[in-house]
Formats: C-alpha cells, sequence, structure tokens
C-alpha cells in the first residue's frame, strides 16, 4: 500500500493489534461495510412497513426492486455478511491451523484455545442476540453466534469437508421444506415445525435450525463458502474464479427456477428466500461471490485518492458489531419512541437508511481514529477472547 494510506495514521492505529491494524486486508473490512448498509436498507424499509401495518407495495419497479420480502434484494446483502464472517474465522485460525499442520511445538493446544475462542464468541453473539430479538424481531445475531461455535469444528477439517457441511445443510433444508410442502397438500397439520410457539424449548430450536429468518439449514453452507474462500485469498486469480463461479452459480439458478411449470416445481425450483432451496442458495451465494470479489479487488487495489475513499468503509467494516447494534436502537428511538420517522413508503425509508449510514460511517471514523475497536467489539472480545 503507498504512502497515502498512512498519512493520517494515529498513534493508536500504530499501538493496534495486528488484528486490527492498517496491515490488514481491507478487503473483508470493506465488503462487511457495504453489506451492512444493504441490510440497514433492507431493515429500515421493512421494519417501516411492519410498523405501517400495510402490505409491501408493487406498483412499480423500484418498489418490486426493494420489496424486504420477496425482492431481488431480500437477505443477500446479509448472505454476504455471513459468507465474510466464514472469510473471517479462517484468516483469524490460519495460522494456529498452519502450525499445526507443520507439527510445531504447542500448535495443538492453541488450535483448543482458538476452539473455545470460537465457542465464547459465538455464546456471546447468542446470547446478545437473543436480547435484541426482544424490541428487533429476526435478528440475525444469534444465527451468527450459532454459526460461530459449529466453526470451533469445521475450521481444521479440509475444504472438500466443509464444502461437504455446506452442501448437506442446503440439501437438509431443502428437503424439509419439500416434506412440509407435502404434507400441507395431504391436509395434514405442521403447526408444530411451522408455529411451535415462543415460550417452549422447541421453539428455540426449531427457529435456530429450521424455521428462522437465518436459520443454520440453510445458512451454514454461506459461512462454509466463507471459509474456503479465505483459504483461496494467498493463491493467484482468486478473484477471477471467485466471480466465474458466482456467476455461474447465479446463471443456473435463474435458468432452472424458469423450468418450473406447477406449484409443486414452483416451490422445489424456488429462488425465493422464504423457500430456501437449493436454488436460493445458488442464487445468493452466487451473488455474494460476485460482490466480494468485485469490492475486494477494488480496496486491495486502491491508490491515492482509492485510499482515501475506502478507508472510511474500512473503518466502518470493523465497528460492524457497534453500527448493527446502533442502528436498531436509532430506529427505536426515532420511529417508536419520539415519532420522528413516520411509517411511510421506500423514500422515507431510503432517506431514513442514508441519513444513518452518513452520520454512522462518520462515527465510525473518528472512534476508530482515535480508540480503535468499537465499544460493542471491545465488550465481545473480552468475553470471547
Amino acid at each position: 500500500m503507498d504512502d497515502v494510506s498512512t498519512i493520517d495514521e494515529s498513534l493508536t492505529d500504530q499501538a493496534r493489534p495486528p488484528s486490527e491494524s492498517l496491515d490488514r486486508l481491507p478487503g473483508p473490512d470493506v465488503v462487511r461495510a457495504i453489506a451492512l448498509i444493504g441490510v440497514v436498507v433492507m431493515n429500515y424499509h421493512g421494519y417501516l412497513l411492519i410498523r405501517s401495518g400495510g402490505s409491501v407495495p408493487a406498483s412499480t419497479a423500484v418498489e418490486r426492486f426493494f420489496d424486504p420480502w420477496g425482492g431481488p434484494l431480500s437477505t443477500r446483502f446479509a448472505a454476504t455478511f455471513v459468507l465474510v464472517a466464514g472469510v473471517g474465522i479462517t484468516l483469524l485460525t490460519r495460522r494456529c491451523v498452519a502450525e499445526r499442520a507443520a507439527g510445531v511445538a504447542g500448535a495443538a493446544a492453541a488450535v483448543t484455545e482458538m476452539r473455545w475462542r470460537l465457542v465464547r464468541r459465538g455464546m456471546a453473539l447468542y446470547v446478545l442476540g437473543q436480547v435484541l430479538d426482544v424490541i428487533w424481531r429476526g435478528t440475525i445475531i444469534y444465527f451468527y453466534g450459532a454459526m460461530f461455535v459449529i466453526a470451533a469444528v469445521l475450521f481444521t477439517l479440509r475444504s472438500a469437508w466443509i464444502v461437504a457441511v455446506g452442501v448437506a445443510s442446503v440439501l437438509a433444508a431443502w428437503w424439509i421444506e419439500t416434506w412440509t410442502y407435502w404434507r400441507i397438500e395431504d391436509g395434514a397439520s405442521v403447526q408444530w415445525l411451522t408455529n411451535p410457539g415462543r415460550d417452549t424449548v422447541r421453539y428455540f430450536v426449531i427457529d435456530l435450525g429450521v424455521n428462522g429468518t437465518h436459520p443454520l439449514l440453510p445458512w451454514l453452507a454461506f459461512l462454509c463458502a466463507g471459509i474456503v474462500l479465505g483459504r483461496s485469498l494467498q493463491t493467484p486469480d482468486w478473484g477471477l474464479w471467485c466471480a466465474g463461479t458466482g456467476l455461474i452459480l447465479y446463471a443456473a439458478a435463474r435458468l432452472v427456477n424458469e423450468l418450473a411449470d406447477t406449484s409443486f416445481t414452483a416451490q422445489l425450483l424456488s429462488d425465493d428466500s422464504s423457500e430456501r432451496g437449493v436454488v436460493y442458495v445458488m442464487s445468493a451465494l452466487g451473488t455474494a461471490l460476485v460482490a466480494y470479489a468485485l469490492i475486494s479487488w477494488v480496496a486491495d487495489n486502491a491508490r491515492g485518492v482509492g485510499v482515501r475513499i475506502i478507508d472510511p468503509l474500512r473503518r466502518a467494516g470493523q465497528m460492524s458489531l457497534s453500527i448493527y447494534i446502533a442502528h436498531i436502537l436509532v430506529f427505536n428511538l426515532f420511529v417508536d419512541w419520539f415519532g420522528w420517522i413516520d411509517p411511510a413508503g421506500l423514500d422515507v425509508a431510503l432517506w431514513f437508511s442514508v441519513g444513518f449510514w452518513i452520520a454512522a460511517i462518520t462515527g465510525a471514523t473518528w472512534w476508530h481514529r482515535r480508540f480503535g475497536r468499537g465499544p460493542a467489539e471491545r465488550v465481545y472480545r473480552a468475553i470471547g477472547g
């Protein structure tokens, strides 16, 4: 990176550990920040619609495009966010994995400690997510936490096994959705699965694994893809095969989806996020891979003025947990408590989102330059290591 990148480097940057310093790859942080921008837009639009008690307007192409539940952007940003989490897990663990493979003394103990670190971090996120879910129903955070716990087992496996786990999670989700469709067609009740009741232990298990907003089946596939992608970042032309694989997956999903000509095949071959089938995962993973490759290429190859432009995004990406929590609190403050934002159309949601992000990136840049880790990240690291 050229000298421009260090012009405004503070003493805090110099004292920060490697995982927080300017030496770390900018690509994952910038992708994370941009994905979080999309998450905020989709969440604000969706929750404003919920608050207004109205349905999604679909009178224009723009409104259909921004449909937070059935539009082409639905869950795409969240899927990219999970993909980046998988990349981050590989970057966090690659040293101890490499040392164990090389037979370095003490490497086995380091791997065990890393497993427990991921478990602690996952449990911290799970508890935080359950708390946030009280005021922000459907948050991704506790699903994210469960994925970290599973990653504690996955990160030492061969890439082929990690791919197999991801594929198995997709096929399991696909089979469950298909079985549910058959049962409903036969007139049988599946309420125990689709609506188990929030006051039961079964609810927490089914919601986390199958029936929630971002269930492990099939969302674990995005994390597995990220872990494998993270292992390729040091190889030549990784961006080309990443983008190429993404384009192939997305194009194949579109073609397969067009084959649906009955109500059953429409469900079986759906690329809708609510169906959680193979075609949906292919489509969402395809767009996530293309986005990761393109944004990372721009971030990693930025020079001169480009470094200054991506720097706020890089810093915001390192404070994504703080910003995510802030976007929930700001929404509840402005909409529910003070009533400054009236639930209305797409234009209000977009302006609200843009306003939040200008403030969030500005605040995150200032905080990160002055203090390093964000407030939520400090607590998270203190608990999880």
